[in-house]
């Protein structure tokens, strides 16, 4: 190991300055555009609010260039070591047995300089959301110089001392073996358009217009935006209906032209005993799974894509942080369920991915509706009686409540098979979930009143998804079925008979 310290480009300092503007853009547009020129009659009065934007600005750009010029990383003992700090200097040592995969992202800065962001994902994940440790923007070389660094100390620790001497564990180090590489899955140009047009983008484009609107909601002038809109309304509903119409459509399309942009070039490759995912068109991102890390395997079809023969693949990753790609990843992001099945098989060669056979009791089948429909029931009579006669159509509710709840049971169902579980489960979306025993982190079976008296119980499994845990769980299934499950998980106990010599 060298002790040389590298520096990240110089472009991590713009890349700071932006990160900066984006994290007070509302702030600053409150108070250029709000507070605008005043008329005092001294001009450094006049243009405070400008004054005071380009102090900000100045001073975004000192301290990004501050904590570029502070920002070192090296490699000593066996560990990547990185010093940084704007006010307070800190270090960060990370072994490198602890470091499972380094994620690239190349974004629109990065690439006119052939650069990457490189995020250390380290086993167990972090407290919060951010990787282990990141490179705002490196070569592509230095990032290889890190991977070569990290796979060397790796392979000397894995050999023993005492199989090969000393000679011949330095000629294995040295020898460049060149990992093989086989493509395991790519989105399809139809597969990529299906995925865009019915990913749920629309809702989040609409959610962040209103978070966005919130902030101003103080300052915007709502009586004559209101008197503005009732007069559009009452020009004629026909006009309505088609300004809504083209609303939609323009929404529609920033939805799909998103989802395109972010899963353009989709490809699944398996480099030795590494899953690595590609995409992006204008950010490009690479996500490393190590094979022994992957917690379970979920197939997810949601009601309208099942109609058409299409599921996604996603797996729960024991490295990463709470949430995000780091934790449960989309392995395969919109497929023909029929055509996933070879690449999966080929991938956990250890998983049978039939489909479960155990259906629930059908005397189960109340617990899935009769709560919810007690409750909408006690709804629709408040909002009939303050609302009638119109109100009276809030009962139309329960009897989708009871066809939601008969076709959440009639898709319920589990498998036992040698040490693998199988469960399947439906909210909105029909999730089939396969997990080995050995994955499982925790297993509980509860129980209510009601439970008791019809010899049902709710069976959940716990697996490691990141820092946190996703619990797949078969709601009100036969009592004798879930503890034949809790008891199939229990640690076997091995009697050991001696021998008198």
């Amino acid at each position: 190991m060298f002790k040389e310290r590298y520096q990240l480009h110089w472009i991590t300092a713009v890349l700071s300055v932006l990160k900066t503007v984006k994290e007070m853009i509302i702030p600053i547009i409150l108070l250029v555009f709000v507070n605008g020129v005043n008329d005092t009659g001294k001009w450094y009065l006049d243009y405070l609010t400008f004054l005071i934007f380009g102090f900000f600005m100045i001073s975004f750009f000192i301290t990004g260039i501050i904590k570029w010029k502070r920002y070192v990383y090296w490699f000593e003992d066996n560990e990547l070591r990185i010093e940084y700090g704007l006010f307070v200097k800190k270090k960060r040592y990370i072994p490198f047995d602890r470091i499972q995969s380094l994620d690239y992202t190349e974004g629109i800065l990065h690439r006119p300089f052939n650069l990457v962001k490189v995020s250390v994902e380290t086993a167990g994940g972090s407290s919060s959301l951010k990787a282990e440790a990141e490179l705002t923007a490196i070569t592509k070389e230095a990032a290889e110089v890190i991977e070569r660094e990290i796979a060397e100390a790796k392979r000397k620790k894995s050999v023993s001392p005492e199989t090969v001497n000393e000679a011949e564990t330095f000629e294995e180090v040295e020898e460049d073996v060149v990992p093989s590489v086989q493509t395991i899955f790519n989105m399809t140009g139809k597969d990529l358009f299906v995925l865009a047009t019915t990913s749920g983008g629309m809702g989040l484009i609409f959610s962040g217009f209103l978070v966005f609107i919130s902030q101003f909601i103080d300052i915007l002038p709502l009586d004559a935006i209101y008197k503005e809109v009732s007069v559009f309304i009452k020009s004629g509903i026909f006009l309505v209906a088609i300004f809504s119409i083209l609303s939609l459509i323009v929404v529609w399309g920033i939805s799909v032209a998103m989802t395109f942009l972010a899963y353009y070039g989709f490809t699944v490759q398996v480099i030795e005993k590494d899953i690595v995912i590609t995409r992006g068109l204008l950010e490009k991102k690479r996500v490393t799974v190590p094979l022994n890390r992957v917690q379970s395997v979920r197939i997810v079809e949601n009601p309208f894509r099942q109609l058409f023969g299409y599921a996604t693949v996603v797996i729960d990753n024991a490295g990463g942080g709470l949430a995000g790609e780091g934790a449960k990843i989309n392995l395969f992001p919109l497929a023909k369920k029929k055509k996933v099945m070879a690449p999966l098989k080929e991938l956990f060669p250890e998983l049978q991915l039939e489909q479960p056979t155990i259906k629930l009791p059908a005397r189960s089948k109340r617990f899935y509706y009769r709560a919810y429909s007690y409750v909408a029931a006690v709804i629709a009579a408040v909002v009939s009686y303050y609302l009638f006669p119109y109100g009276l159509f809030a009962f139309m509710v329960i009897p989708i409540i009871v066809l939601w709840g008969i076709w959440r049971h009639r898709s319920a169902a589990f498998e036992l098979s040698g040490n693998q579980l199988t469960m399947r489960f439906r909210g909105i979306s029909l999730q089939t979930v396969y997990v080995l025993k050995k994955r499982i982190q925790s297993m509980e079976i509860k129980q209510n009143y009601f439970h008791r008296k019809n010899d049902v119980a709710t069976i959940s499994a716990a697996i490691k998804s990141g820092a946190l845990a996703f619990n797949a769980q078969v709601k009100h299934m036969e009592l004798r079925d879930a503890e034949k499950i809790l008891t199939w998980y229990e640690p076997k106990t091995f009697s050991i008979e001696r021998e008198d010599q």
